[in-house]
């Protein structure tokens, strides 16, 4: 178990968290949601005693071992692969180093034969025999192949690493396991026997993560971070989120029917306080007045921009041909003769194990990439905007505000016009007039999804939409894009965001291995191993 007793948190004059107070208890895995900038990675550092609270304080049995999924990437370079996961459980990994050294002395002494008595049966008891065994099974559910356990971690890829990083948290069945963000870089399969184990896993999680899917498949609580305060709910995160939109409604109505009720008893009190044949009930509508509760309804951390695509012509049937289109890149063949056509209506997701062979095609299409060879055609009625994974080029050496920098891609230039649209994608009122050299990661993908609203495209193509964005602004981009009646080419990792907008999936490893006007879900099925 671990508690919290009136954690407060304070940066400068901005009080992140207000004498927080909450329980996570064993068998449960928690969900930790909020707005961007609500503290939810600053939380999990307290948690876990990186970050000291300004007040109060963290509460674990010190019998307990806590576990954290590391940020750092370069922290394990010069270890092995197997060595970095077996570091998950550091008392575990100091006995084994010091078994290997005393069992490589030429002679042991008296002291040294006791010491090793007493350190194999420590390491019995921390199941030091199925350590290893239980490393590799794990690096294997990853997809970390076995030829990779001696290698050291300097070695690896970005997502690799990510990959031994997760194995290393998830080591050793810890008492308490704090997430943040762990399908990150992850594939498919990756994140299907991540959501397996936690779904088995016996004792206390809490997790960080962006994926409504992912949250919905583990999540057995909603830990919500607003307002200052951490609320724990009973449920996974869709339960969690019908059930406060509908107490934000049933709060809202009834403070619509007490306002009602207050301006009907101030009437009466108004019209007959002076009439003596009244006077006593205007007394009791008095006191009712005083009596009567207008619960004032706290303002959420929480925004939710409006996302919409509006086409400004019809698409004809014709839409894209794509001939055997290949592309080297540093030395790595990444695309190999990719072919395929789009047809009027096609919601295409891109998918595959490879991000950067999806990014490549999807900058040869946009026109911002030359392909070494091959071709491809847009069909006569299409309008193209695109929104690449990485947008720096938009806003670097820019020093416009918002309104200036949003104005150049609209054919309305009127300035009460571009804040209204601003508005819609919360930068209102002084907000609008941001340089956009300060832009965070998440208010440059609103202000790119509002470049392309504005363009009246009737195909869109996007990489990447949801990076950087709160669980409420992937939920408008998930709908503006499921609503927009042209065609979609898009990759995401959102699984829910997948499926309920892709209408054909197609596979990229170098060339098409896979194409097929199928559901995510269907698609995940037939690609299981054991599928016929």
């Amino acid at each position: 178990m671990i508690t919290t007793s009136n954690v407060s948190l304070q940066f400068g004059g901005r009080k992140l968290f207000d004498e927080v107070n909450v329980k996570f208890t064993p068998g449960n895995c928690y969900g930790l949601i909020g707005a961007n900038g609500a503290g939810k990675s600053t939380f999990l550092k307290i948690l876990s005693k990186e970050i000291e609270p300004t007040t109060g304080e963290i509460h674990i049995d010190p019998s307990l071992r806590l576990s954290v999924l590391k940020q750092d990437h370069y922290a394990f370079d010069e270890f092995t692969v197997l060595q970095t996961v077996l570091k998950g459980n550091e008392k575990l990994f100091k006995i084994m180093e010091e078994r290997e050294v005393l069992y490589a002395k030429a002679e042991m002494t008296e002291e040294d034969g006791m010491r090793a008595s007493d350190l194999e049966m420590t390491f019995a008891e921390l199941n030091g025999w199925e350590a290893e065994a239980e490393a590799g099974t794990m690096l294997a559910g990853l997809g970390i192949d076995e030829s990779l356990h001696q290698k050291k971690m300097k070695e690896l890829v970005g997502g690799e690493k990510v990959k031994v990083l997760l194995a290393q948290a998830l080591f050793g069945q810890p008492d308490i396991l704090l997430l943040d963000e762990p399908t990150n870089h992850l594939d498919i399969y990756a994140i299907q026997w991540l959501e397996d184990f936690l779904s088995k896993f016996q004792n206390t999680v809490i997790v960080i993560s962006h994926d409504r899917y992912f949250l919905n498949k583990v999540c057995s609580h909603i830990a919500d971070i607003d307002f200052g305060k951490v609320t724990t709910f009973t449920g996974n995160y869709d339960f969690w989120r019908e059930a406060s939109e509908l107490n934000q409604r049933l709060l809202s109505n009834q403070n619509k029917k007490a306002s009602e009720k207050a301006e009907e008893l101030k009437a009466f009190i108004q019209r007959f306080s002076a009439n003596a044949s009244k006077s006593r009930q205007a007394s009791s509508r008095q006191k009712q007045l005083e009596k009567l509760e207008i619960t004032d309804m706290p303002v959420s951390s929480r925004k939710q921009p409006f996302v919409s695509f509006e086409p400004a012509r019809d698409l004809g049937n014709d839409v894209l041909e794509v001939k055997n289109i290949s592309k080297t890149v540093d030395g790595e063949l990444v695309l190999d003769k990719v072919s395929f056509m789009a047809q009027n209506g096609d919601k295409i997701a891109l998918v595959g194990k490879n991000d950067l062979a999806k990014t490549v095609l999807m900058d040869i299409l946009s026109g911002e990439l030359e392909p070494d060879s091959g071709s491809f055609k847009w069909g006569i009625t299409t309008s193209l905007s695109y929104f690449p994974t990485d947008n720096s080029k938009y806003f670097s050496g820019s020093e416009d505000s918002l309104v200036d920098w949003l104005r150049q891609y609209s054919t309305e230039k009127d300035e009460s016009f571009i804040r209204g649209f601003l508005g819609k994608m919360l930068f209102s009122g002084p907000e609008a007039l941001k340089k956009t050299n300060v832009l965070s990661g998440g208010e440059k993908v609103r202000c790119m999804l509002s470049k392309m609203m504005l363009s009246g495209a009737n195909v869109i193509m996007l990489d990447g939409p949801t990076n950087h964005l709160d669980l409420e602004s992937i939920s408008a981009v998930n709908d503006g894009i499921k609503r927009f009646k042209g065609n979609v080419i898009f990759t995401s990792h959102d699984h829910e965001f997948i499926q309920t907008v892709a209408n054909r999936i197609i596979e990229i490893d170098k060339k098409v291995t896979y194409d097929e006007h199928i559901t995510y879900d269907e698609y995940i099925e037939r690609k299981r191993p054991n599928a016929k």
